[in-house]
């Protein structure tokens, strides 16, 4: 007795269809997961960066109360090298300085956020914290 039996699948094409569509898919959706890599780098930098930037104009107002119009001398202790936690970097300016070895310290005054290679200089003259 043959019976014909009414099956429901997918066919070769249809299958092949959706994986080209999913592939499609990943390929405009992978690079911009990349450029969040960057972005959030960038965004580290500049938070670090306005965080100094902002403790500078601190200690100087600060130094104005006392009758003082100078900028820190430096912006911390630290020997030269990664920023650790027996060595943080901005220590003058942020409470506890930066210890997560993002920041490199590479002269007395100054200094380098690592995984973009961006370079900052402290001039205590004038309290700039300037990228070069």
């Amino acid at each position: 007795m043959n019976t014909v039996r009414n099956l429901k699948a997918f066919t070769l094409v249809e299958l092949v269809m959706v994986i080209v569509i999913i592939g499609l898919l990943a390929a405009v959706v992978v690079p911009q997961f990349g450029d969040m890599r960057t972005q959030a780098q960038a965004a580290a930098e500049n938070a670090t960066a306005s965080a100094v930037k902002s403790g500078i104009k601190l200690a100087y107002m600060t130094n104005l109360t006392k009758g003082l119009s100078t900028y820190p001398a430096t912006l911390d202790s630290a020997a030269i090298g990664l920023a650790s936690a027996t060595n943080p970097l901005f220590t003058t300016v942020i409470d506890n300085g930066v210890t997560d070895g993002n920041w490199r310290k590479t002269a007395a005054t100054r200094y380098q956020f690592v995984p973009t290679g961006g370079t900052y200089v402290y001039t205590a003259l004038t309290g700039l914290f300037t990228r070069q």
